[in-house]
């Protein structure tokens, strides 16, 4: 970012992608003009203070510096980048992904073009791209859990349940016995809670319930852990066991009318 600027220019360019971020745009416009009064064709710069003006609800002036810095700098993934932000801040999903493309053809491996382009094409129903995004995210860093939780998803709504477990199963298989840290204990309990959830959705209620019970230590959240063991005891056909819990989920949860159904239509008791 901030190509072919001197170091002072270059630095003033990294303080209008910060004030970007943090949303101070008037500190980021007054660093833009900084640069733009020495370097008035820098393309990157005239892309960054079109974007910035675009969130001062300045638009027609936004969508004019944008389309001039792309003009001047058609090989920078910077400039297409943000035309692609641009068309996504308008909804024109379509024209984003294809301005994210581009970028990614001059910088494919950037993880924040990536990113951006993942949802897009989630949010466009594209599950097969939405997929190959993910599996490329997941390959350039393959220590984030996200990237592994969102390979994993992305399978899941390609109709590909079987995978997402095979995914999930190969992200612990990463992982040391005394995983994971304090910090991060309720995150990683709601992957295990997810993966649990498509053993189910695939029918494979037996294996689900001993992987539920294997990683309780584990799940921080106790109400989601016992409502899935009484979903999966009714399911197994368990209802004297199911119901048990099922009337201390009731005790915990009044309005918990899901399992009162369930428990009803598979004729066991609650009131």
């Amino acid at each position: 970012m901030g190509a072919s600027l001197p170091p002072k220019e270059a630095n003033l360019f990294k303080l209008i992608v910060k004030s970007y971020e943090t949303k101070q745009y008037k500190k980021g416009l007054k660093a833009a003009d900084a640069i733009l009064k020495k370097f008035p064709d820098h393309g990157e710069t005239l892309s960054m203070k079109g974007l910035t003006l675009n969130c001062m609800d300045r638009k027609s002036e936004a969508y004019e510096l944008v389309r001039q810095g792309l003009k001047n700098d058609l090989k920078s993934h910077v400039c297409w980048h943000v035309y692609g932000l641009l068309y996504r801040s308008d909804r024109e999903y379509r024209e984003a992904i294809k301005c994210y493309r581009n970028a990614l053809k001059i910088d494919p491996d950037n993880i924040e073009i990536l990113r951006d382009l993942s949802l897009l094409q989630a949010q466009m129903r594209d599950l097969t791209g939405f997929v190959e995004t993910r599996q490329q995210l997941l390959t350039l860093k393959s220590n984030h859990r996200m990237n592994w939780i969102g390979f994993a998803v992305a399978h899941h709504l390609n109709s590909n349940a079987s995978k997402a477990i095979e995914i999930l199963e190969a992200y612990e298989g990463t992982l040391e016995d005394d995983y994971p840290p304090q910090n991060e204990r309720c995150e990683h309990g709601e992957m295990l809670l997810y993966k649990i959830s498509l053993l189910e959705e695939c029918g494979f209620f037996e294996r689900a319930l001993e992987e539920l019970r294997k990683k309780e230590l584990k799940i921080v959240d106790k109400l989601a852990y016992t409502e899935q063991e009484v979903l999966l005891l009714v399911k197994l056909g368990r209802l004297e066991e199911g119901e048990k819990l099922y009337q201390t989920l009731l005790a915990m949860n009044p309005d918990n009318y899901r399992l009162k159904s369930l428990m009803l239509l598979t004729g066991g008791g609650g009131s």
